[in-house]
């Protein structure tokens, strides 16, 4: 493998990722996943893909039993990296009888973050995550909601450079996704690095650069969201009046009409204009003309719904000048 150096445009780049339980479970079968730096990146998939065994290689809870690669430009398990990393497991337990601004300065002492950083950054991010008023209240007596914003400032205390989450807004409520959403974006924008696995498909697509969708231990897509959806884009024309003496003329601009309405796919605006040319020289009454793309949801059903992927058919992208 050719040598990286810190100064490759990958924040996470994990080649060939593979990981066997029990000598038959193929949890990862050759994952390739590559995260630039200071992007907010999703991992999706359904469960049993291998999404929470991949973040806990990353953070060396779980050893893979074959992984290339680096994160923050050194290789996995790095010591100086991983104190450059916050990380929020899936389902993650807390001890109930430390108040919680105990309990961030008691997991940031821990990640060595030196005591003057601890008594600033605590209240601080318990501020920022709307746990100001509970911060003397023991972690036991939290919400589900509560223990996930904690968490998350848990994860902050170090200041890190990757922010590593799995399922960050698990039993949080709608406002308070809304927060955390703001505050990864903030995070973006300081030039941090945000992956986040999550199931909220609708989360994801609000924040995220770029996601992958793990499939069967495999990668099946990585891209951004305009990639994966630019197979999907169409037009719809909806329009009023009777159209039937122009059906043949509007397929065979390669356009489909049911019901009112027109759908064109593909983004050529010379068909657009020809469908519209057609309803007008019938003086039909023109409603609308919208694009539309697959949802990130819809993206992910087709995934699941398609043929299996070999590891062949995922390209793995490589920094550039290496």
């Amino acid at each position: 493998m050719v040598g990286v150096t810190e100064m490759t445009n990958w924040a996470v780049d994990l080649i060939d990722v593979r990981k066997t339980y029990r000598k038959t479970v193929q949890a990862l079968r050759g994952v390739n996943v590559q995260v630039g730096r200071g992007e907010i990146f999703g991992l999706l998939g359904p469960n049993g893909a291998g999404k929470s065994t991949l973040v806990k290689i990353m953070m060396t809870v779980v050893r893979a039993d074959h992984v290339l690669g680096t994160i923050l430009g050194r290789p996995i398990g790095n010591r100086g990296k991983l104190a450059r990393i916050g990380y929020l497991p899936e389902n993650h337990r807390f001890p109930g009888y430390l108040t919680g601004a105990q309990l961030l300065d008691h997991y940031a002492a821990l990640a060595k973050v030196p005591r003057p950083r601890r008594r600033e950054s605590a209240p601080r991010l318990l501020e920022r995550l709307g746990l100001s008023r509970w911060a003397n209240m023991r972690v036991r007596e939290y919400s589900k909601g509560m223990m996930q914003r904690l968490g998350l400032a848990q994860a902050l205390m170090n200041d890190p450079d990757l922010l590593i989450l799995d399922e960050p807004t698990d039993g949080v409520d709608p406002v308070g996704r809304r927060e955390i959403r703001e505050l990864l974006v903030e995070m973006k924008q300081s030039g941090k690095t945000v992956f986040l696995n999550s199931h909220l498909l609708s989360e994801l697509e609000m924040v995220c650069d770029r996601v992958a969708i793990l499939v069967g231990g495999m990668v099946a897509r990585q891209g951004t969201l305009s990639e994966l959806t630019e197979h999907t884009i169409e037009y719809r024309i909806s329009f009023t009046g009777d159209a039937s003496a122009l059906r043949g003329d509007i397929e065979s601009v390669g356009a489909t009409i049911a019901d009112g309405e027109i759908t064109i796919a593909g983004h050529d605006s010379g068909k657009v204009n020809r469908v519209i040319d057609l309803l007008r020289s019938k003086n039909l009454q023109i409603e609308s003309v919208e694009p539309h793309r697959f949802s990130l949801e819809d993206i992910f059903v087709e995934t699941m719904e398609g043929t299996a992927i070999t590891p062949e058919a995922v390209p793995v992208a490589r920094p550039v000048g290496e």
